[in-house]
């Protein structure tokens, strides 16, 4: 889909969905149970509902895939244990394909029968809903996305660093590393739209304090063939690149760049690596000199949390691979978890008692080697970021090079200021 059209499409759809959001707030079907418990959509006395709109069959399909059977798997072990709140939780999950018509089209159809989302990939679908959502739904989204674009809403909470912080985090290991110093340029290779202009934002911030200069490269969803923007940066020059794009971009990049001889280090954001890359012709170059930065321990690193996961995801899903969606699905509906808790204390499991739960957690701590704090909405819930190497000896593809830390560039950066 072309760039103005896409964008069309995503304003013109979200007018409709803020239109068809114009209900009644009274007819919400909520009640009290015989403990006292106020209840509203998506929530029966034997079950809580939440959705999940994910994509498995596009751009992001292997991280979709992980992503969902983690928080399948989370609600069957939570389930097994007695639910939440004497309740089954129950996920109702949609494939958008990440096409934005199906992506608002989903949202629109869960959104009445929900309490909430535990996961909606895709930064410009989550924030084409975002005004219905504050305005009229205010159901709790957490969202596989990390756009800054998304801070400031009560309702749409953001699980990790945010692109624009991540990226400056990913050039700050460079840097310590003496991959790169003052004077230098490296390219930014990212996708239209809110990711790659938010992690784009990062990088320009960083370069500003390091005294780096940018060379950028804009590229499409739909782009997959990296061979002109890695002419483009070795005509320029740059002596390290970022990629805010996918996996396959990822892959083409450093694959096009390794064949050329052109040998730098790429650094990529949480969402530019899927270990089933290692298996490519381009699995050595990535082994060799690319970098991930998430906001959580990989899949396979030796801690408690990490390897208890990957056990039990491998007994439950014996076919599929290990990789970090894995534990972002997981981390997510654990913090979705802990709030539905906080909210049964307060007897109040309606998306207004959710919401109030939320700002109660300022220091959930995981096991995956960050501490999240939801109190600000207008916040991050952390600004650290662990940087990752890939490895096809470890499960997952990824080992830890850097653990959780935060650029002290990074610790004064006002996100998507």
């Amino acid at each position: 889909m072309k760039p103005k059209r896409y964008m069309a499409v995503l304003a013109v759809l979200a007018l409709s969905a803020v239109g068809c959001s114009e209900k009644a707030t009274s007819g919400d079907g909520g009640g009290k149970d015989a403990g006292g418990v106020k209840t509203g959509e998506g929530v029966t006395a034997k079950t809580i509902t939440l959705g999940v709109l994910t994509d498995m069959t596009g751009v992001y399909a292997s991280l979709g895939k992980s992503v969902t059977q983690a928080q399948q798997l989370w609600a069957k072990q939570t389930n097994a244990a007695g639910g939440v709140c004497g309740r089954q939780i129950e996920l109702t999950v949609r494939d958008h394909g990440y096409d934005p018509q199906k992506a608002l089209a989903g949202y629109t159809e869960l959104e009445p029968k929900v309490l909430g989302f535990a996961q909606f990939i895709g930064s410009p679908f989550v924030a084409a809903v975002k005004q219905r959502i504050d305005g009229q739904d205010k159901g709790l989204v957490l969202p596989q996305a990390w756009s800054a674009s998304l801070l400031g809403s009560p309702y749409v909470r953001v699980v990790g660093a945010t692109y624009d912080i991540e990226t400056i985090n990913a050039i700050d290991y460079l840097l310590a590393q003496k991959r790169i110093a003052k004077g230098d340029k490296i390219g930014h290779v990212y996708f239209e739209g809110d990711y790659g202009e938010n992690a784009l934002a990062g990088s320009k911030y960083a370069a500003q304090e390091a005294g780096l200069s940018i060379v950028e490269q804009k590229i499409k969803p739909t782009d997959n063939d990296m061979s002109a923007q890695v002419a483009a940066l070795k005509k320029a020059g740059v002596k390290a690149v970022v990629i805010s794009a996918g996996p396959r971009q990822a892959a083409s990049l450093v694959g096009v760049a390794a064949a050329g001889g052109f040998n730098v280090p790429v650094v990529g954001n949480n969402s530019a690596y899927a270990p089933q890359l290692l298996a490519t012709p381009a699995g050595p170059a990535l082994m060799k000199d690319y970098y991930v930065a998430a906001s959580t321990l990989p899949i396979g690193a030796p801690d408690a949390a990490p390897a208890k996961l990957a056990k039990e995801y491998a007994a439950a899903y014996p076919k599929d691979g290990l990789d970090n969606g894995v534990v972002a699905g997981y981390t997510a509906m654990g913090v979705y978890g802990e709030v539905l808790k906080k909210a049964c204390a307060d007897k109040n499991l309606t998306r207004e008692g959710i919401d109030k739960a939320l700002l109660t957690l300022s220091a959930y701590e995981s096991g995956f080697g960050i501490t999240h704090d939801f109190s600000d909405p207008a916040a991050p819930s952390t600004r650290q970021s662990v940087i990752m190497k890939p490895d096809n000896k470890v499960p997952g593809g990824l080992k830890v090079v850097r653990p959780a830390a935060v650029a002290k560039a990074a610790e004064s950066f006002k996100s998507g200021g």
